[in-house]
């Protein structure tokens, strides 16, 4: 049965889950308080950079199952089922701020004249679902109206968001409603995946669990790599001697320069937080924090150790978003890396296919942006790889050699062989493998 269906937040994954939906078939009217960005939103501009997102929002407003307004009065009239996916950044202490979250229950209380359903999609920590059930009853201004709490929390990794959503690998449904799970089940019905139906606080942590996991592997894995740097064991052979065992599984086992982006660093920070406020031993989880920034330093050390001095050198930056098919910065290892560099003296030329105009707005002056990674190249006393694009991978790596002004490349994301790459003649640093050359 096709379902209307409101989402409240525009954000990465307020506009995925509504286009998402749109496609599945479901009438869907997306809330943002920005006139400015709902007025772009109707004329299929997109704010974000997420591969196939513009073509299935321009698609589903054509078929008229997606529409976008600023007026959150419309939208909760519109639809029985309200998606509540609004922003949930850390705060200076580590929590997670909820104020979003709260303001919208709230407006959500006092503007219904109906039943709802209530779907948590943010990322909130354990226990928020009691929060929220406690302020659409204070708030409610009809008594009789009854509210319906779910949580079911997004899995979307960026870049990969359309798949990760139309095909994932689990759906989780927290519920204690049984009509509730009836719905919820109904409208994610045309997607073949497991559906993991629990209770609600279950449902929040299973979130915050999987992305500390995650990060956990990444940490660990370069952790690792500064083992095999010291011993001369390859990093490559042993993730993937770990890889194949089924327990450990091949996935987040490449080493690099750290995890970046919006939700590993926030959710890790607010995971914390929860331990702690549980008085529970979070040691475990700072190691991952910690691991990760210092394998940005083990890396600017690299960098500085390749080139002796980089004070009044010109190095080229390729790749300025967080991974590649996203041109999302925030929490970027590219922008740490940099700031150290600025700060010894180097001068600085950067090019990332998506993630540039971010970048100008968190760099201004300080650093020349290029056209394409050639440019980049051109008269560097080194280059610098921090995001791992297909284009970089394929790039004319005899064209670079002529363009630098020494062939050296420190990679910190290991997409090349360095036994080939000394052989066409580069001085080639990577993280955690057997090197073919010595520093020039």
């Amino acid at each position: 049965m096709k379902r209307k269906i409101t989402i409240i937040g525009t954000g990465h994954v307020g506009l995925v889950t509504g286009a998402c939906f749109a496609e599945m078939g479901h009438k869907v009217v997306c809330v943002d308080r920005d006139k400015e960005k709902i007025k772009n939103l109707k004329k299929g501009i997109i704010p974000i950079y997420e591969p196939h997102l513009k073509e299935l929002v321009s698609k589903n407003i054509k078929k008229k199952r997606l529409n976008f307004t600023s007026s959150i009065k419309e939208g909760i009239k519109e639809s029985k089922i309200i998606f509540i996916c609004v922003g949930t950044p850390a705060r200076i202490d580590g929590n997670a701020d909820l104020s979003s979250i709260e303001a919208v229950t709230r407006e959500i209380a006092q503007l219904s004249t109906s039943d709802k359903i209530i779907v948590e999609k943010s990322t909130v920590p354990v226990k928020t679902e009691e929060y929220v059930k406690k302020t659409l009853d204070l708030y409610k201004k009809n008594k009789k109206i009854k509210f319906f709490v779910v949580s079911n929390p997004e899995f979307l990794r960026e870049g990969s968001s359309i798949k990760d959503f139309l095909e994932p690998d689990r759906i989780v449904i927290g519920v204690e409603d049984e009509k509730a799970k009836e719905i919820m089940l109904d409208i994610y019905s045309s997607i073949k995946a497991p559906k993991i139906v629990t209770d609600l606080k279950s449902a929040e942590l299973i979130k915050h669990v999987s992305n500390t996991f995650l990060a956990l592997k990444i940490s660990f894995i370069n952790l690792i790599a500064q083992i095999c740097e010291k011993t001369g064991a390859d990093i490559k052979e042993v993730a993937l001697g770990m890889g194949l065992d089924k327990r450990i599984g091949k996935s987040f086992l490449e080493a690099g320069i750290g995890y970046g982006g919006s939700c590993l660093p926030k959710d890790i920070k607010a995971f914390i937080r929860i331990l702690k406020d549980l008085g529970i031993e979070a040691a475990l989880l700072e190691s991952i924090e910690d691991i990760n920034k210092k394998q940005r330093e083990f890396f600017f050390q690299k960098i500085k150790d390749s080139l002796w001095n980089v004070s009044g050198k010109t190095i080229g930056i390729l790749g300025l978003a967080f991974k590649p098919n996203t041109d999302d910065i925030r929490e970027a290892p590219s922008i740490t890396i940099i700031n150290k560099l600025l700060k010894e003296g180097a001068k600085i030329k950067a090019y990332d296919p998506v993630a540039i105009d971010r970048a100008k707005k968190v760099f201004g002056k300080k650093i020349k942006f290029a056209k394409n990674l050639y440019e980049v190249a051109r008269n560097a006393d080194a280059l610098v790889i921090l995001t791992e694009w297909d284009e970089f991978k394929n790039m004319d790596l005899r064209k670079i050699k002529k363009l630098l002004k020494l062939p050296k490349i420190i990679d910190g994301r290991n997409i090349f062989d360095p036994k080939k790459m000394a052989q066409l003649g580069f001085n080639y640093s990577c993280l955690g493998r057997k090197q073919y050359n010595e520093n020039i």
